[in-house]
């Protein structure tokens, strides 16, 4: 797959793996971009400048240049790109996260773009009242007629099914699920690595689309009826001045902890020590921490949305639950030992299923589709 005369890819992101707002859309980039490079292709990553990051360097076998702001890296590497200051190129994989980077306009060379999720909602809790509805608009009206002929790759069908109804053709929608690091699995004894208490684990980026404050809420409901939960929130962000004050206003302090973000395997330890992974999510494209847990063998009860829908198989892998329903939902699976077995052992059987190594060539594939 690394012919057609594709050796030489340009991608662009809004952000890099580096930078300390880095998420899952990250993760993503990264994981088939160092399949790329393995495979022999010259990858050269162009995105914002990260702190304490250089302006250039290797990582995992690829390029990355690191220029401009959160909004200035838009004109600057659009101008980089034409002018060809990052090198030549074969082909160009655009990676849309909220802000598109109108490709189609000006790149004639083979490429696709690459977008997790639709906005949406997210736009409120990003961006002030006008800036939002103008995110808004540019995502649904504006973007859009623009890449009619363009391959949109998504991580997942949920994804897909929203950029139907944004007007593009089935014909140029293509789900490619996301995959799961082989360093998540199941500990060598399962039974004995688990927490003696009931304990509920969260990770991500402490952000409003993300609601941990309503998990957080969810997690006081479930603990009328399962006195010894415990929650423990992964990740650090913008909100967690305000989450500290919501669990000492709770009087949570003594079983809701937060313990900032953790090198790999303190989180893998995380997720085998968990009865369950949760999230409370507004919007996801697919809900990577929650495939991570489930190759760790625990299952997951998470807000019903369509990312989640993707990354759960309700009633399968995990519960799925409406907002007003996560609390007792918890309460449920953490009360269910039977249950909760089964959920766990499914989860980890479809995790499994779920590769980077299928999910790189998936998107590889698509991108020689236009060659």
């Amino acid at each position: 797959m690394i012919g057609r005369g594709v050796r030489r890819i340009h991608t662009m992101a809004w952000r890099d793996l580096d930078d300390p707002d880095a998420g899952g859309s990250e993760v993503h980039a990264d994981e088939f971009m160092r399949r790329w490079a393995d495979a022999g292709l010259e990858i050269t990553h162009r995105t914002s400048a990260a702190i304490g990051r250089p302006a250039e360097s290797m990582r995992n076998g690829y390029r990355v240049i690191r220029k401009g702001s959160r909004y200035s890296v838009f004109p600057r590497t659009i101008l980089g790109e034409i002018a060809h200051r990052s090198g030549p190129y074969d082909a160009l994989v655009e990676i849309w996260n909220g802000v598109p980077w109108f490709s189609p306009v000006w790149c004639r060379k083979p490429r696709i773009t690459f977008l997790h999720h639709v906005h949406g909602p997210m736009w409120g809790q990003m961006l002030p009242g006008p800036l939002a509805g103008f995110g808004r608009v540019l995502e649904a009206r504006i973007a859009p007629p623009f890449y009619r002929r363009t391959q949109m790759v998504t991580p997942s069908e949920a994804t897909g099914e929203e950029l139907l109804e944004l007007g593009f053709r089935p014909e140029r929608v293509l789900a490619v699920d996301n995959g799961v690091s082989e360093q998540f699995l199941p500990a060598s004894d399962p039974v004995a690595a688990r927490s003696p208490e009931p304990l509920v684990v969260a990770v991500g980026r402490l952000a409003p689309v993300k609601r941990f404050d309503e998990l957080i809420r969810a997690a006081i409901v479930a603990k009328r009826d399962v006195p010894g939960l415990r929650l423990e929130i992964v990740g650090s962000g913008p909100m967690r001045d305000e989450l500290d004050a919501l669990v000492a206003a709770e009087g949570a302090g003594e079983w809701i902890s937060f313990v900032g973000q953790l090198p790999h395997d303190d989180l893998v330890e995380r997720y085998q020590r968990a009865w369950l992974v949760a999230s409370a999510s507004l919007a996801e494209g697919w809900g990577l921490t929650l495939t991570e847990a489930a190759a760790c063998g625990t299952p997951t009860v998470a807000t019903d949305i369509r990312g989640h829908r993707s990354s759960v198989v309700d009633g399968v892998t995990g519960l799925l639950a409406p907002l007003p329903q996560l609390g007792p939902t918890l309460a449920r699976v953490l009360n269910d030992h039977d249950l909760r077995g089964r959920l766990a052992e499914a989860a980890l059987a479809r995790a499994k299923t779920l590769t980077w190594d299928a999910a790189a060539l998936g998107i590889l594939r698509a991108l020689h589709a236009q060659t």
